[in-house]
Parts: C-alpha cells; sequence; structure tokens
C-alpha cells in the first residue's frame, strides 16, 4: 500500500475531532497483529523496533538497548507489516539518535517504501538521570529527535512524537508536529510489563501540562496519551475524561502484548478444560 497523504489523514482527523471520536493507533510488532488492529477499525499502526521484542516474549524497553539497529529492524519489519495493511496510514519508529544514517535520505526511503508518518522511538526521553545527562553531553540528546521531526514535517510525513515534559512538547510543536503524544512511561501489566508507575491522576496532572505547553505554540496540535497505567480502555476512558482537550490515545503493548497473552492464555486453558471421552449419554428408548 502506497503512502497516505498527510493532508487526507489530518483531515480525517480533525473530522473525528469535531464529532468527538477519540483517535486511536496501536503498534504492530507482527503481520497478525497490525491484520487484527485494522480490522478492529484501528486509525493509526505503528512499526517499532519494540514490537518485535514485546511479541518475542521480551519487555519492551529491550527496545532501548543495543540488542540490534533499530532503524534496520523497523525497515525489515515494514515487509511483513506493510504488505498485509489495507487503508490505514502505517508510520515508523525512527531512532532519531543513530549517529551512522543520513536522515533525509532515510526518511526519504522510508516514505518510499509505504510508510505515511513517522515517531521518535526509540527515544532518549525514556531516560534519564546520570545517564540522560551523558547522552546530552555526548551528542545524543532528545534535540536529535526534534531535528528529525523538523525534517520528516519537510518531507510532508506525518508526525507523532512522543514527549515526556512541556519544554519537549514546545519544542517538537514547533518543529513542526501533527500529533503531540504525552508518554507517561514503560506501560504496566503483563507478564513482562513494568512494575511501577504513575497513578492515573498523576497522568492526568501530567498530560494536561504537556498539552497546554503544546497548544501555547500552535492551537490545532493534536494531543493523544500513552503508556505507563493507562493500560486498558477502561484507563484510557478514565484520562479521556479528565485530561483537557486530549484527542485519543496511543496503544504499543497495550494493543497487542497484553490481549495476546490474555487471549492464548485462556484459550489454552479451555482446551486444557476438556475431557476424555467427553460426556457419555445413554441410547434413547425406541417407541412401541
Amino acid at each position: 500500500m502506497p503512502a497516505i497523504p498527510r493532508k487526507d489523514i489530518l483531515k480525517k482527523f480533525r473530522g473525528m475531532i469535531d464529532k468527538g471520536v477519540p483517535i486511536v493507533g496501536g503498534g504492530a510488532g507482527t503481520g497478525l497483529s497490525a491484520k487484527a488492529e485494522e480490522a478492529g477499525g484501528i486509525d493509526l499502526i505503528i512499526i517499532y523496533n519494540s514490537g518485535r521484542y514485546r511479541m518475542a516474549g521480551r519487555g519492551s524497553a529491550a527496545g532501548l538497548l543495543a540488542y540490534g539497529n533499530a532503524n534496520e529492524i523497523v525497515k525489515e519489519m515494514a515487509y511483513e507489516v506493510l504488505p498485509v495493511v489495507r487503508h490505514t496510514p502505517v508510520l515508523a519508529g525512527v531512532n532519531g539518535t543513530d549517529p551512522f544514517v543520513i536522515m533525509p535520505l532515510l526518511l526519504a526511503e522510508l516514505k518510499t517504501m509505504g510508510f505515511s508518518g513517522v515517531q521518535n522511538f526509540p527515544t532518549i526521553g525514556l531516560f534519564d538521570g546520570t545517564m540522560r545527562q551523558s547522552f546530552e553531553e555526548t551528542g545524543m540528546g532528545f534535540g536529535l529527535e526534534v531535528d528529525m521531526i523538523a525534517e520528516a514535517h519537510k518531507l510532508d510525513l506525518l508526525t507523532t512524537p512522543y514527549v515526556f515534559n512541556p519544554d519537549e512538547a514546545r519544542a517538537m510543536t514547533k518543529a513542526g508536529a501533527d500529533i503531540v503524544v504525552a508518554h507517561m512511561g514503560v506501560t504496566t501489566g503483563g507478564s513482562i510489563g513494568a512494575t511501577s508507575a504513575k497513578s492515573l491522576d498523576d497522568c492526568v496532572v501530567a498530560i494536561d501540562a504537556i498539552a497546554d505547553a503544546a497548544r501555547s505554540v500552535r492551537k490545532d496540535v493534536i494531543l493523544l496519551c500513552h503508556g505507563g497505567p493507562i493500560s486498558m480502555p477502561d484507563d484510557a476512558r478514565y484520562i479521556l475524561s479528565r485530561a483537557k482537550g486530549l484527542h485519543g490515545f496511543y496503544g504499543a503493548s497495550s494493543m497487542e502484548r497484553l490481549p495476546a497473552e490474555t487471549a492464548i492464555a485462556r484459550q489454552t486453558a479451555d482446551f486444557k478444560a476438556v475431557t476424555l471421552g467427553g460426556e457419555k449419554t445413554k441410547p434413547k428408548k425406541k417407541k412401541g
């Protein structure tokens, strides 16, 4: 499927916002995940390197470490996902701090492959403390992710960056971000999810601050939330009903890993509950 024009995606999304319909995006670590998400009516599909790890039974945070080349993994995954998606925009998770890419060429290649947009993942935003300071001081800071989003905007790709605080929200919106995604941390729940996170009410406060910062730059920026304790539909419902002017939700683990874990475990348990021989029934008596 060829890339869907950015203007067409935004026109659809603005119409949804006017009607009060939430925009929902989701990560796809496999072709089957993408097909199932599209069947469910998803609005955006995103291919991250972390999708490969989580659907292989490893934590999504593996996508932040040196277990593989993130940008190359996304291109490999494209051959599994893009051919089976029929009408949904597919975005590429781009490692904007990769020192071994010529970013304009990479982005142009992704667009040619059929990607309609990009997101900044892996992201330095998920590091803090001494490690974050080291990245920033040695030329691998969040600013490179902002530069990547600006370059993608020049190529008329849809841009949906993750941000983690108001300053990053302002920077990404100035760079031309179409959709700013307030990231609340690694998703909790399931067998390989995080176990520590903000509360949902803490998330509302953080998301409101990010939204206010983004809108201080451009009023029409679209705002979505992602991660942390926002792992199930009821969590998203809670946040969307309380955060100011939030337009939807991005799911990754919550869209493919958690449903797969639950459904496969339940199906296996149901099969294990089958008894050998089944129910024994008495033959019916003949009349007369």
